[in-house]
C-alpha cells in the first residue's frame, strides 16, 4: 500500500516492451530516430495541432525549466501560484534556466483566482528599468493540492495574460489525470484555452522517464532546441525516449492509466470521508488527496501495516491528538484491493 507518490510506481509493461523492441540495431541519435517521426505525428494528432513543435525530455523539471527559459528573458518575472511545482519542488531550476524571478500569486485550494493574478501583474513592470518586466504565466494542472482548474478557469487566466502581452505555460506533469477528470480533449485544455506551451507528462503516469514539450507557437521552436541542447537535455540515444512516448500514446494507454489512478483516488476519498477522525482538506480532482487526522491515528496506521504516505510531522513524538496532514497519491498500478486494505486498516 504505497501512496507516497506516483513517481514511485512501476512503468507499464507495454512501455518496457517498447524499450526492448527499440533496443535493436542502430538508430540515429538526438531525435533523428524514425520512432520520433511517428511520435511527433501522434502528439500533433492528439492535440489537434498539425503545426505544433514536439520535443522529448527525460524529466518534468527540465521540461518546465527549458520551456519557461524559451518563453522569458532574464529581466522578466514569471507569474505562478504560491504552491506551483515550479516554485516548491524544482530547486530553483526555472530561475536557473531563465535568469528570471518568480512572482507568486496567492491561491485557494491550490488555484489562482483571476483577480489575484491581475493584481500581481499590475504590481510589476511599474518601475521602469529598475524593476522586473512581465514575463509568462505558468499554470500547474493538476495543482499541488490535488485540485484541478476547469477549462473556463484556464481560459480566463490565459486571457488576462494575453491582455498584458504575456504567454501561458501549462505544467502538465499530471496532464492525463486532469484531462480524464475534466472529460475534455487535449486541445480544449491547452491551445483552445489560450495556452502557448505545455509540459505533457508521462513519467508520473506509467512511463519510465519521458515528458513531451509541446509548443503551439512555432516561433519558439528553434530557441527551445538551442536551449535544450545548451542545458544538457538533448538525449543522444533519443530513441529510448521516443519508444516510451510511442507506447504511452498507443491505443489510449495513457488515458486508461490516468482513469485507473483517478478511480482509485475517488475510492479513497469516499472511504476517508466516512471516517469521523479524518478531514479531507481539498476537493480531490484527480489522483491526489490531502487529509488531516490526529497523530495517534497516523501512528496506528503506520504501525498496523505496510502503509507508506507523505505526512507533515513525526507520528511518534508529540501530542497524540494534534492533527497532522497526510498526502495520498494513487498511480495506474494501484488496485481496488490495495485501497480497500488501506481503508480497512483505517477503520481498525
Amino acid at each position: 500500500m504505497f501512496f507516497a507518490s506516483d513517481n514511485a510506481g512501476p512503468a507499464h509493461p507495454k512501455v518496457m516492451e517498447a524499450l526492448t523492441a527499440a533496443n535493436q540495431g542502430y538508430a540515429m541519435g538526438y531525435g533523428a530516430d524514425p520512432i520520433m517521426d511517428e511520435v511527433r505525428v501522434q502528439v500533433r494528432d492528439i492535440f489537434e495541432a498539425p503545426d505544433a513543435a514536439v520535443y522529448l525530455i527525460i524529466n518534468g523539471t527540465a521540461a518546465n525549466a527549458v520551456l519557461l527559459g524559451t518563453m522569458s528573458q532574464p529581466w522578466q518575472t514569471i507569474f505562478c501560484s504560491d504552491c506551483a511545482h515550479v516554485h516548491e519542488d524544482e530547486c530553483n531550476a526555472p530561475e536557473f534556466y531563465t535568469g528570471a524571478k518568480l512572482t507568486l500569486v496567492p491561491t485557494t485550494d491550490g488555484r489562482m483566482a483571476p483577480d489575484d493574478l491581475r493584481r500581481k501583474i499590475l504590481g510589476e513592470e511599474t518601475r521602469g528599468v529598475h524593476g522586473p518586466q512581465r514575463g509568462p504565466l505558468s499554470v500547474t494542472q493538476v495543482t499541488e493540492k490535488g485540485t484541478i482548474y476547469t477549462l473556463d478557469e484556464i481560459n480566463e487566466l490565459a486571457k488576462i495574460a494575453q491582455e498584458y502581452g504575456m504567454k501561458t505555460h501549462l505544467d502538465g506533469a499530471r496532464f492525463a489525470n486532469a484531462l480524464t477528470a475534466l472529460n475534455c480533449s487535449p486541445a480544449e485544455m491547452t491551445w483552445k484555452a489560450g495556452v502557448d506551451t505545455v509540459s505533457f507528462g508521462g513519467t508520473k503516469n506509467g512511463a519510465l522517464g519521458v515528458e513531451a514539450c509541446v509548443i503551439f507557437d512555432p516561433e519558439l521552436a528553434w530557441e527551445f532546441e538551442l536551449r535544450r541542447k545548451r542545458g544538457g537535455h538533448l538525449l543522444s540515444k533519443h530513441r529510448y525516449l521516443s519508444a516510451q512516448m510511442q507506447a504511452y500514446l498507443a491505443d489510449g494507454l495513457w488515458l486508461d492509466m490516468a482513469r485507473s489512478a483517478n478511480a482509485r483516488c475517488a475510492q479513497l476519498a469516499v472511504g476517508l470521508r466516512g471516517h469521523n477522525a479524518v478531514e479531507v482538506m481539498y476537493p480531490p480532482g484527480a489522483n491526489i488527496i490531502f487529509f488531516q487526522m490526529p497523530r495517534r491515528e497516523h501512528k496506528r496506521m503506520l504501525d498496523g501495516g505496510a502503509v507508506y504516505y507523505v505526512m507533515n510531522g513525526d507520528p511518534e513524538t508529540g501530542d497524540p491528538d494534534e492533527p497532522l496532514i497526510g498526502r495520498l497519491v494513487t498511480d495506474w498500478s494501484m488496485t481496488e484491493d490495495g485501497v480497500n486494505r488501506f481503508l480497512d486498516l483505517l477503520r481498525g
